[in-house]
């Protein structure tokens, strides 16, 4: 590798990164939820169904440029609703009285999602391109938003000025 090539974060330790951050913020311990023991076939088609949810939300928000003209990487909620929605019921710990099955919360699927995300995120990091960096910057919210959702942190009561990302941190 010649000196010239910058080095290439990895996803694992770009998400080790953003759950100490959140720790830090939080001033406690995130621990990850126990492991469901989903079977890998099982868990490969649900990662792919979280990662076809994602492109097409994106590929959505590209068309129409709602939340991406209004607020960017702020109303990232909006822009993947399905995907976060996805996400919730990976995460499901109850169900109706009513429901004809059990809770089944596969923190491990949601696991890897969290790698996919990030791989995603660091290969837009070297782009300039306006469009790309709004993408990459969205990308890196929905990471946060996953990562709130898998450790039990209620949206609401973070400070987004305290949670908010630098450049030194992520990268």
């Amino acid at each position: 590798m010649s000196s010239n090539t910058p080095r290439r974060l990895h996803p694992d330790v770009y998400i080790a990164r953003r759950r100490a951050h959140l720790e830090r913020v939080l001033q406690h311990p995130l621990v990850p939820p126990r492991s469901s023991g989903v079977d890998a076939e099982r868990r490969n088609y649900l990662r792919e169904e979280a990662e076809d949810l994602y492109w097409n939300e994106l590929e959505w928000e590209k068309l129409t440029a709602e939340e991406m003209s209004q607020g960017g990487s702020a109303l990232v909620e909006f822009a993947f609703p399905g995907f976060l929605a996805f996400i919730n019921g990976l995460l499901l710990k109850e169900v109706n009285s009513d429901s004809l099955a059990p809770a089944s919360p596969r923190p491990e699927v949601v696991e890897d999602i969290l790698l996919f995300l990030a791989t995603r995120c660091l290969e837009l990091l070297p782009v300039t391109d306006q469009k790309l960096v709004l993408e990459r910057d969205m990308t890196a919210r929905l990471i946060d938003l996953v990562l709130y959702r898998l450790h039990g942190i209620p949206v609401d009561g973070i400070d987004r000025l305290e949670i908010a990302r630098t450049e030194e941190e992520d990268y």
